[in-house]
């Protein structure tokens, strides 16, 4: 009964649906490009076979897209007869699957959780196995799912304390999706435990790990682009603030306008979380009379350059492998932080605010073993990173000690490719 409620509301609330999906084009472009497919009216003729087995993978946003990156290749490598099928639900991720996987994968945004449109977008697909990426549950997709004997495995399972209370308010919502699921595959104790909670089944709810341990750490060409081969070759010390979100720059720029007056050959490299913000970061360090350049537009990096502003998609590992230091930002505000391996993975020190509960188990451990220092304020992030730079013994030692930390977690990765190969054949 609350489904058919939930889907009653969906219907009547449409019309705000779609202005806001305008309103949003304004202040992202993207928005306002293929908007038919967010109501299902995806073309599965010309290439699409649908004869074929055909796995799906669900990524919301160019987060969980990063996260899926390794399972889609294995599973390429792995089911080499197999269609793969990525949706997601916003431009970045559309962005990034498009980047990652050129013309080898189908993609499209995922319909509005609609009924009968969730339905008949399914149904058209036809896939074998649905593998959805950390918590992104729609009633009605899983609702179509079981009524299509698709199987659907949650993925990268996580749910903060902050979430679980929110689906206990749908309590009946929540189990009723739940327990339609085939398989759980949780990152810790404490996300299977929230989710059975929920009404999660426990003989198919597992504890696999993350597979956001499972990042690149290959040597890329992107590296051979000019400004990045300068970065590199100069003597500055360089340190990456990434992933910042609205009114975490303005906390930084004291502590950068210090530390400089300090050290005057550090060059800090902001890559804002949300590219419709690029712009304003850089008028703001602008402003602030710092020497900048936008990535976008820098031929080559001047000597006097103290800010590099990193504006441009897919590039946040390159920006990484130029760096010595490494600030992770939504963790000055309260946004809860954003990816700390990926700079794990390549031997940085890492920094980050209080606010860490997108990552809160992967950010205590690496506390713990002291590969990543947790800052509560501004005043704190400055203190600790003129430690840091001046201290390359204690910047190696951390490095290697998240590096250790990520080679130690990769098993989730063979754990969710053993739980596919059985719900390919129907076990």
């Amino acid at each position: 009964m609350t489904r058919y409620l939930y889907s009653l509301v969906l219907i009547i609330i449409s019309p705000i649906l779609i202005i806001r999906l305008y309103i949003r084009g304004f202040i992202v472009p993207s928005y306002r490009l293929r908007v038919k497919e967010r109501f299902g009216n995806y073309n599965f003729k010309g290439r699409y076979d649908k004869e074929k087995t055909t796995i799906w993978i669900h990524a919301v946003s160019v987060g969980e897209v990063a996260a899926a990156e390794p399972l889609v290749k294995k599973l390429r490598e792995l089911y080499p007869e197999y269609q793969l099928f990525i949706t997601t639900m916003t431009p970045t991720g559309s962005e990034r699957v498009c980047s990652s996987f050129p013309q080898e994968i189908f993609h499209c945004y995922l319909p509005y959780d609609f009924p009968i449109i969730m339905y008949r977008f399914v149904k058209q697909m036809n896939p074998a196995v649905v593998i959805i990426m950390e918590t992104e549950l729609w009633p009605n997709l899983i609702n179509a799912c079981d009524k299509l004997n698709v199987k659907v495995v949650l993925a990268n399972a996580r749910l903060s304390d902050k979430s679980a209370k929110g689906y206990s308010r749908i309590s009946q919502l929540t189990k009723g999706m739940l327990s339609k699921l085939d398989i759980i595959a949780a990152q810790s104790k404490a996300d299977a435990q929230r989710l059975i909670n929920l009404g999660a089944a426990p003989k198919s709810t597992i504890v696999a790990g993350s597979l956001k341990f499972n990042v690149s750490q290959e040597v890329t060409a992107g590296l051979n682009i000019p400004l990045f081969t300068q970065i590199k070759q100069s003597e500055k010390t360089v340190v990456v603030a990434a992933s910042t979100r609205k009114g975490e720059e303005e906390k930084l720029l004291k502590t950068i306008k210090s530390l400089l007056s300090i050290v005057p050959t550090l060059l800090f490299i902001i890559v804002p979380r949300h590219p419709e913000r690029f712009d304003e970061v850089f008028g703001l360090f602008e402003r602030e009379g710092f020497k900048c350049l936008r990535r976008s537009t820098a031929i080559g990096l001047d000597v006097d350059t103290e800010i590099l502003i990193g504006d441009s998609m897919g590039e946040l590992n390159y920006y990484y492998r130029v760096s010595q230091i490494a600030f992770v930002g939504g963790s000055l505000v309260d946004t809860g932080c954003q990816n700390v391996l990926e700079p794990a993975a390549l031997s940085l020190p890492i920094l980050t605010g209080p606010s860490q509960y997108n990552f809160s188990l992967i950010c205590e451990n690496l506390e713990k073993k002291g590969g990543l220092i947790t800052v509560k304020d501004e005043i704190s992030l400055e203190a600790e990173l003129l430690r840091l730079i001046k201290d390359k013994k204690l910047r190696s030692n951390m490095g290697a000690i998240a590096l250790a930390e990520i080679n130690a977690n990769k098993g989730a990765l063979a754990k969710l490719l053993k739980i596919i190969e059985g719900l390919l054949n129907g076990n």
